[in-house]
């Protein structure tokens, strides 16, 4: 474990002050899935938690997070629309007053569903692509869903609902940046997400075959700039950086239990998607706390809240209020430790394991269309995530 920094009255870290309201909270329903997708930020030991909440804990949940001040209400998973309840989930969010956003592949969501949950008051969809092309987009997911993602875009642009497309970016497609932007055009999109793969999960698993090179990475945002001027006034295209390539810490949820709640399936609550991997950190579950007490007075969300816990050479730098700390995850993941400084910051004594991963990407040199066309890619299934959490796999994958 590294050392801590002590502070000082003027330049080091501070016990962190009591917490705002979480403004943003995220309701992952359920981890199930038809998709396999490769880079899934869900856990790789999924298969292990399958009690799910059911509607009256959901409906609790999200009285709770509005009584403690939460505006923003994302549905996710695995995939939402699995869930039966989910108009019912809708309504009573609705009722409570918050803006309610569905993230989802799109796969179930027929014309009289989408009405159904336009009724109950959903305010926002967001849809996930793989791809522009139909081989690539169903690659990667492992499944046939190109021509359905397209008919359920249609349907959620006829029922007026803002068109928001999102697109995880990596080796395989970055090359398709430019057609995948002429897709979302086409479609009539208002706003596009070109989320660079963040390595959790089921994408820490396939790091170094989607890791871009740099040069890959600098040519699609040099793509992205142009359409960006170009659609300007038309579509908001919003391109997420890969901090392994560009060397900057994220500001990972705006920091840690500071807007950000996120409520697992199973009940679990985490300041962050990944959370659940940290070794030693007891994470809450809303089954037996109320989230007044998970928020505010849990050891799980004081951890890295605010400034006190930073190591050097966190504690006395002068961005730690703009990306405090960077990712803790991030931390864990890569050097073991997650105190440390986020390695892929430029003061971390651990940025040469970083530059290390980049550097050994390789250029694309022909579109996977099997699965066997990239040896070592793990898809995303129940049986690989039984698999990841005994013996060997869990010491190389932490769960």
């Amino acid at each position: 474990m590294r050392r801590r920094a002590a502070g000082s009255a003027d330049m080091g870290p501070s016990i962190a002050p009591p917490p705002g309201p979480p403004l943003w909270l995220l309701a992952e329903l359920t981890y199930r899935c038809p998709l396999h997708c490769v880079f899934c930020s869900n856990p790789v030991d999924y298969a292990a938690h399958r009690q799910e909440l059911d509607t009256a804990a959901w409906c609790e949940v999200l009285t709770q997070g509005r009584a403690l001040g939460a505006v923003q209400l994302g549905l996710s998973g695995g995939e939402p629309l699995l869930r039966d309840d989910l108009e019912a989930i809708v309504a009573h969010a609705h009722g409570l007053g918050y803006y309610v956003n569905l993230v989802t592949s799109g796969v179930g969501l027929t014309e009289a569903r989408a009405r159904a949950l336009r009724e109950a008051g959903l305010d926002h969809i967001q849809l996930s692509f793989q791809d522009s092309s139909r081989e690539l987009n169903d690659f990667l997911s492992s499944t046939r869903t190109f021509e359905m993602k397209s008919r359920v875009a249609a349907i959620i642009k006829s029922l007026g609902y803002p068109m928001v497309l999102n697109c995880v970016m990596h080796r395989w497609n970055l090359p398709h940046v430019g057609r995948i932007v002429e897709m979302a055009e086409a479609m009539g999109a208002e706003f596009l997400e070109l989320a660079n793969a963040q390595y959790y999960g089921w994408a820490w698993l396939n790091r170094d075959a989607l890791m871009p090179t740099r040069a890959a990475l600098a040519e699609a945002e040099g793509v992205v700039d142009r359409h960006k001027a170009r659609l300007a006034g038309r579509m908001r295209i919003f391109w997420v950086s890969p901090d392994y390539a560009e060397a900057k810490p994220k500001a990972c949820m705006n920091g840690w239990g500071s807007v950000f709640m996120v409520v697992a399936p199973d009940g679990l609550a985490m300041p962050c998607h990944a959370a659940r991997q940290l070794p030693g950190l007891q994470l809450p579950n809303v089954r037996d706390t109320s989230l007044a007490d998970i928020w505010r007075r849990s050891t799980a969300f004081e951890r890295y809240r605010g400034e006190h816990w930073m190591p050097e050479p966190c504690g006395s730098c002068e961005r730690r209020g703009q990306d405090h700390g960077g990712c803790r995850c991030q931390a864990f993941l890569l050097s073991g430790d997650a105190s440390a400084t986020d390695p892929v910051c430029p003061k971390s004594p651990d940025r040469p394991l970083v530059d290390a991963i980049v550097d050994r990407a390789q250029p694309l040199v022909f579109m996977p269309k099997a699965k066997g066309d990239v040896p070592g890619l793990v898809f995303r299934t129940d049986a690989n995530s039984r698999a990841r959490c005994t013996g060997a796999a869990a010491e190389a994958a932490p769960c």
